[in-house]
């Protein structure tokens, strides 16, 4: 149901875009003001961030942003009720208005209904050791909540520091009769509190809330990398008056490990043989994210040669086979000879028919 404030707001400036803005442009607008004025952030705005929910609520649902922006182009004929073609005697029908008659049904002597609020979405970070993020781990993440005060139990006030508000009567809303209707809205004295707060609580300095946290389970799949941002629908702060709860994207950091590396869902690592071994042959341990294996080295084996350890990189989901473990093959040289160890290689190199400068 459109709000009477369509007539009066544009939510297109509260959010700082252009009428023309995607739908895109408009979430990203929203999650940035609303981050910035959060009340449970240090310089947030109770007031602030309502009007900025208010905006989104509208500009972010296709059908009421469809709604509104017809409001916006009508002006004040939108509200036009019992005003004829001349000023006089109404003759208008609400079928006069098309789908306008709608927007304001039920609001003949009752009181409007209060708008669900979707709620803010929620940045969290995680830190994963390496192996939790190439297996896949569940884990808890720590998220930035608020409760209601325990001092004051929500009321924002110390004791006996405050009285009701003078304009609404204690009501929280004042009422706007307009011939046939009777809206109302918030109160603008007390903000639909219903009371002036005196003395403001010390313990939650007037907001009525203090901070906490809560715990929220996540499920790393196997393979996340280091950056990734996951996201849980439904996981961020509640919406108000039934609104859906925003959702919570998780930021993943990802610890290195000086054994490995990755390759798409592949370990990578490096073994050093001596050049006597790769050249006869040998085994060599390898380390994997479990045990160690043992890996057959053949002979004859070049340096910088890449091997393979089937299945020891990350797991298989329902999307993608498992990776495997790829060794790459360090050969080192040694750096000076004995005359004895320099005859040999140089006859070695005569029968392999190899020149070589003296």
């Amino acid at each position: 149901m459109a709000e009477r404030e369509w007539f009066d707001t544009d939510y297109y400036k509260v959010l700082g875009v252009s009428s023309s803005a995607t739908e895109k442009e408009i979430t990203r607008a929203y999650r940035k003001l609303a981050k910035a004025h959060h009340p449970d952030t240090t310089k947030g705005s109770e007031e602030r961030f309502k009007e900025i929910s208010v905006a989104y609520d509208v500009l972010g649902d296709a059908a009421k942003r469809k709604e509104y922006d017809e409001v916006r182009r009508l002006g004040p004929a939108a509200s036009g009720f019992g005003q004829g073609p001349q000023g006089g005697g109404g003759n208008f029908q609400s079928g006069d208005f098309g789908d306008l008659g709608d927007l304001f049904g039920g609001l003949f002597g009752g009181q409007r209904r209060a708008r669900a609020q979707r709620g803010v979405d929620i940045e969290a970070a995680l830190h994963l050791a390496f192996r939790d993020a190439v297996v896949g781990v569940t884990t808890a993440v720590a998220v930035p909540s608020n409760e209601k005060c325990r001092t004051c139990q929500g009321r924002g006030a110390a004791a006996g520091g405050f009285h009701n508000c003078e304009t609404c009567g204690g009501r929280g809303t004042i009422n706007d009769d307009q011939g046939p209707f009777a809206m109302s809205s918030m109160c603008p004295t007390c903000h639909g509190r219903g009371i002036r707060i005196t003395k403001a609580c010390t313990s939650c300095h007037g907001s009525g809330r203090e901070p906490s946290s809560r715990k929220v389970n996540v499920r790393i799949p196997a393979g996340v990398v280091d950056g990734q941002r996951i996201r849980l629908k439904g996981k961020g702060s509640p919406g108000a008056n039934g609104g859906p709860a925003g959702d919570l994207f998780v930021d993943v950091h990802v610890a290195v490990d000086p054994r490995f590396g990755r390759r798409g869902r592949h370990l990578t690592t490096t073994v050093t043989v001596g050049v006597t071994a790769a050249l006869l042959g040998t085994d060599v341990a390898v380390p994997t994210l479990d045990d160690a294996v043992t890996l057959k080295v053949p002979a004859g084996t070049q340096p910088g040669t890449t091997m393979r350890v089937r299945g020891r990189g990350t797991p298989a989901d329902g999307k993608h086979p498992e990776g495997d473990l790829l060794v790459t093959i360090n050969v080192t040289l040694p750096k000076k000879l004995t005359k004895d160890q320099r005859l040999m290689i140089e006859k070695l190199a005569a029968s392999l028919g190899e020149d070589h400068a003296s």
